[in-house]
């Protein structure tokens, strides 16, 4: 679509449309718990001794954190009516502790009540994350009966 069309279903969502930065503080309880919960046990994320011992200076993100974050970022912009169809990201300068992460984005494509975002998740080495999601959002529900039925 061109960037002067949006999305339909009144969301209203153009292309070039710039997503507020999200600003997420990279502690040792967030790379060790994001890993736990994804159920990645590799030393290298919770264990610094083990880390320093294969070359990091410290523990370090895993991509399913990272994941979640990038995926966390974009829903909290489209808000409870959006559904991610899917997410390709690659990994860039690791996450630390002690480091931010600062995401930024931008809508890439447009196509009926379906985006595609371009998100970059960068830290003080660099860019931590970058890729794409496409996201479908659907206006809320209005609460009436709905067409051909009764409330």
């Amino acid at each position: 679509m061109s960037g002067g069309e949006e999305m339909s279903r009144g969301v209203g969502v153009r292309v070039g449309d710039r997503l507020p930065e999200l600003t997420i503080p990279v502690t040792r309880t967030l790379i060790v718990s994001g890993a736990i919960a994804s159920r990645d046990y590799q030393d290298v994320h919770h264990d610094a001794v083990a880390a320093q011992e294969k070359g990091s200076p410290d523990i370090f993100m895993n991509i399913l954190t990272t994941n979640g974050l990038v995926g966390r970022y974009v829903t909290d912009h489209f808000g409870s009516g959006a559904v991610l169809r899917k997410v390709a990201i690659r990994l860039g300068a690791p996450n630390y502790p002690g480091d931010t992460m600062v995401f930024t984005g931008s809508v890439e494509q447009v196509e009926g009540d379906t985006a595609t975002v371009k998100v970059v998740g960068a830290n003080g080495i660099g860019k931590h994350v970058t890729g794409t999601v496409t996201v479908s959002v659907t206006a809320p529900a209005s609460g009436g009966a709905s067409a051909g039925g009764t409330a």
